[in-house]
């Protein structure tokens, strides 16, 4: 990638700040897989000093967790794969490029991607994380004059809502039948958490700001990344067809294999839906992604051209989420996590505990990247606090939420596989994205606190 010679004029103090920030990551944040090792030797060392862990037990943890990301990780990767090939797809490209062409100043592209991406992340995070980058480089193919990368960096803020939306897994584990805490606290129903009147303020909150906030950044007075700039460039496949083709070519070439696949595969949706099952998840935005590619590529041949050039994003994700997941064993079975959420736990009031819960829910997310793990570090000490504290227990749930969605915006793990489609590295956007965790943090604290 290199850096055009474009410098915004005149940035304003917020300017200034962002440029500064923007500048600092490129100078100092190192490559994920490098940080992520960090984090690995950090907590090995925090265990057997705080926790008073052997340096064979660490180990133990950390092989012993090592694999436990393994399902997940490989619907990461798909969740990549089959949206690049979606989105390479003759007919999804005239779809986000007309939807694109909306925005004609560089202005209307950030707000255009960071209203997509909010919205697809409201409906399921991980439609938000992929539907978010693939967007933005189309919008910077369509607009070309936008700094291409505060506009994935405006993309990746849309992630920022991400447990207050449908798929949130605080708040969906909280409202499931025999989940863990069941028993000690009961169910709150989605209506209760998602969909309380302070939770849908914060929301509505958040949604105004960032994007206003992300066009803010657009004046950085740093130099601009154009899209053309950055070497991902990914047209749809065209198949020559020279001479007469023999068998095994046609079967490949025809459009009759992938358009009777993907019906095929796409009718069980449709059964699901009229039965009553369907929901979103992250295995049924693969299913989807996977036969509507199949479907509007057509022949096998188109399909698989795609899905090679697809694959090249994937090895962030393929090797550092297991590391993530050898932490999180670490952190769960030395004590470290629970110790930490102790350390902001105690000593709270009623009043305050949402405060706290919130940011030692940040604290442990960088370490703990995942919904559902963390819950399970962090609910058996929070929610027992917040009934002998007679604290609200619904809003001490949504501070959890909130905390752990908050600090996604400086934490590599999630930004993989956007990433990965935008062709950037982590430190292109990062010194951005710091901004938005300072602005919607000054949002969401007083929000938990005074939302009615």
């Amino acid at each position: 990638m290199s850096l055009s010679t474009d410098v915004a004029h005149r940035p304003s103090l917020f300017g200034r700040l962002t440029g500064a920030l923007d500048k600092m990551m490129q100078n100092y944040l190192p490559d994920p897989l490098v940080i992520v090792i960090l984090l690995t030797l950090i907590v090995f060392g925090l265990g057997i000093a705080i926790e008073g862990e052997t340096p064979v037990r660490m180990i133990t943890h950390f092989g012993d967790g090592f694999w436990a990301l393994l399902e997940f990780s490989m619907q990461m990767a798909l969740v990549l794969v089959t949206g690049f090939i979606l989105a390479s797809s003759p007919f999804f490209d005239r779809l986000m490029g007309q939807l694109a062409r909306l925005a004609k100043t560089p202005g209307q592209a950030i707000v255009l991607v960071t209203v997509v991406a909010l919205g697809a992340s409201w409906l399921n995070w991980g439609f938000g994380l992929v539907i978010g980058a693939l967007f933005a480089k189309r919008l910077g193919r369509e607009v070309p004059d936008v700094d291409y990368r505060v506009l994935v960096a405006a993309a990746y803020s849309g992630f920022v809502i991400q447990h207050a939306g449908l798929s949130g897994s605080v708040p969906l584990t909280a409202a499931t039948p025999g989940n863990f805490l069941e028993a000690d606290i009961g169910l709150f129903p989605v209506s209760e958490t998602l969909f309380a009147p302070f939770n849908l303020l914060l929301l509505v909150c958040v949604c105004i700001a960032v994007p206003v906030l992300n066009c803010l950044m657009l004046n950085h007075g740093g130099p601009v990344v154009r899209a053309g700039d950055v070497r991902f460039e990914t047209e749809a496949v065209q198949v020559p067809s020279k001479g007469k083709p023999t068998p095994a070519q046609w079967i490949e070439r025809t459009p009759l294999l992938g358009w009777s696949i993907g019906a095929f595969g796409l009718s069980f949706i449709v059964l699901q839906t009229v039965n009553g099952t369907f929901s979103l998840t992250l295995n049924t935005i693969n299913f989807l992604l996977l036969f509507l590619g199949l479907a509007l590529h057509g022949s096998a041949r188109a399909f698989l051209a795609a899905m090679r050039e697809a694959v090249q994003g994937v090895g962030g994700i393929l090797i550092q989420f297991p590391f993530y997941a050898g932490i999180m064993g670490m952190m769960m079975g030395s004590g470290l996590a629970a110790g930490l959420t102790d350390l902001f736990v105690n000593g709270a009031s009623a009043e305050t505990l949402p405060i706290l819960a919130f940011f030692s829910a940040a604290a442990v997310n960088i370490l703990v990247p995942s919904g559902g793990g963390q819950w399970a570090i962090q609910g058996p000490i929070v929610m027992p606090a917040a009934q002998a504290l007679g604290a609200d227990q619904i809003r001490v749930l949504m501070a959890v939420a909130w905390g752990d969605a908050w600090t996604n915006m400086i934490q590599p793990f999630w930004a993989l596989p956007a990433l990965a489609v935008a062709g950037l590295s982590a430190r292109d956007i990062m010194g951005f994205c710091v901004i938005v965790l300072l602005v919607t943090g000054a949002i969401l604290v007083p929000g938990l606190l005074w939302f009615p």
